[in-house]
C-alpha cells in the first residue's frame, strides 16, 4: 500500500514539509509505502478547458501533472501540503489538483485523502476547506485527526516547536494508515459500493 505526499509549498524543505515528514513518519511505522512529490516550486499552469485529456488520456500540457497522473492512479491515497497565501493554497499546487483530479480519468473511489495546511498565524481553515473539496467530489473518504490539519511557524524550526500541530500531524498519519488498511481489507471482503450511472442537471434548463 502507498500514500504518496505532495509538497505545494515551493521550499523544498520548508514548514509544509515539516509537517509532511511528521505525517509521513507514522505511515511508514504502519508499513505504508510512501513518496513526497515536491510541486510547490514547478511551472504548472492551469487548466484551460481544451477537453484534450478526454481523447489522449492525458493533459495536453506535459508537466509535472502528467508524470504524477499514473503515481495517483496506483496509490492508495494522497495527502496535500500548503503554505497559507491570503487565506488560501498555493496558486502552483491549486492548478497542479485542477489538471491532476480532471485529467486523470483513474476511478479515485475510496482513495483515502488527506490535506496538512501551514502558516505563520491566520487562514489555515479557510485553505484546508479548499484543498478537501477536491476530496469529497471524487468519492475518496477524507482521513481526519484530532483538530484540523494545521501547522504554525514562520520557519520549520518554529513549526517544530509548535507540539500540538505536530501532534495533529502524528495523528492523521495513525488515523490515514488504519482507515487505508480497512479499507483495503473492505474492499477484499465486500468489493467496492455499487454505482449508479452518474445523473447531471443543469440549473437552467
Amino acid at each position: 500500500m502507498k500514500v504518496l505526499l505532495i509538497n505545494g509549498s515551493p521550499h523544498a524543505n520548508g514548514c509544509t514539509y515539516t509537517a509532511l515528514c511528521e505525517v509521513e513518519k507514522e505511515l511508514n511505522k504502519s508499513d505504508i509505502e510512501t513518496e513526497i512529490i515536491h510541486v510547490g516550486n514547478k511551472d504548472i499552469r492551469g487548466c484551460i478547458a481544451c477537453g484534450n485529456c478526454r481523447k489522449n488520456g492525458k493533459c495536453v500540457f506535459d508537466d509535472m501533472v502528467n508524470e504524477v497522473a499514473p503515481k495517483f492512479t496506483e496509490c492508495d491515497g494522497i495527502v496535500v501540503g500548503s503554505p497559507v497565501y491570503y487565506a488560501s493554497a498555493n496558486g502552483n499546487l491549486i492548478s497542479f489538483m485542477d489538471r491532476l483530479f480532471y485529467s486523470n480519468a483513474c476511478d479515485k473511489n475510496m482513495k483515502v485523502g488527506a490535506a496538512v495546511v501551514s502558516a505563520r498565524r491566520g487562514g489555515c481553515s479557510s485553505t484546508f476547506d479548499e484543498l478537501n473539496k477536491y476530496f469529497t467530489i471524487a468519492g475518496m473518504p477524507v482521513a481526519s485527526s484530532q483538530y484540523w490539519n494545521s501547522v504554525h511557524g514562520n520557519t520549520p524550526e518554529e513549526v517544530l516547536k509548535d507540539e500540538e500541530g505536530l501532534q495533529v500531524m502524528r495523528t492523521l498519519g495513525k488515523n490515514m494508515a488504519f482507515l487505508v488498511k480497512s479499507i483495503a481489507l473492505g474492499k477484499e471482503k465486500y468489493g467496492l459500493p455499487e454505482k449508479e450511472a452518474k445523473v447531471a442537471t443543469n440549473f437552467i434548463r
